[in-house]
């Protein structure tokens, strides 16, 4: 007996399905070169991956050593010149592999990161206007005592994001500014540039 799938609330439902499209799409827009990247770099970071070239460097190692014993040349000799050089190009492929890929990952992450960001934007803004349906209802209504409520006034204001963005950016900028004006003192040791001199009494007592 398997468990049933509980239902979900329109909204969120809508959400999921928003997110699986959003997911689907970016997987349709890679070509056939580009899925088989994605599936050797999935592969490659399996543990089968690891214990499958352990064994072939064990095996390469072990017959190499076994030829000379059997009197026979040994295709590749101690240092093992050519294992080295084939898993320094394996090595090279393997990281355009994962550096192709992350590429991919990155790209779906800004997405995401657009998103997200443009949600909570949507979600300050409705904020904003669900305070000022409210102040405008409690200004309406004869029940309610009518006051001066600055706070939810100016939380009724949505905010700009590009204001926000260069206030971000204007205390960043405040901020290092004052670590460089501010005076080094000589506790620190990168603010010393000076070296004290012995005092004449003891350099001459040390030269006489």
């Amino acid at each position: 007996m398997t468990a049933e799938t509980p239902i979900l609330p329109a909204h969120i439902e809508d959400t999921v399905q928003a997110i699986a499209k959003l997911h689907a799409d970016h997987h349709l827009e890679a070509g056939k070169l580009q899925r088989l990247v994605e599936q050797l770099t999935a592969w490659i970071g399996r543990p089968q991956f690891i214990a499958l070239l352990t064994t072939i460097i064990l095996v390469w190692i072990g017959c190499n050593l076994l030829a000379d014993q059997f009197g026979v040349a040994p295709l590749d000799a101690p240092p093992f010149v050519w294992l080295q050089g084939a898993l320094a190009l394996m090595a090279l492929y393997v990281t355009v592999l994962i550096l192709t890929t992350q590429r991919r990952e990155d790209q779906l992450a800004g997405y995401r990161e657009q998103l997200t960001l443009e949600l909570a934007i949507l979600g300050e803004q409705k904020s904003a206007k669900i305070i000022a349906l409210l102040e405008e209802m409690r200004r309406d209504s004869p029940a309610l005592r009518n006051r001066v409520d600055e706070e939810a006034a100016a939380m009724a204001v949505a905010a700009d994001p590009q204001a926000v963005l260069d206030a971000i950016k204007g205390s960043e900028q405040a901020s290092l500014e004052s670590q460089l004006m501010t005076p080094a003192t000589d506790s620190d040791p990168l603010s010393i540039n000076h070296v004290r001199e012995p005092d004449s009494e003891h350099a001459d007592a040390a030269s006489a």
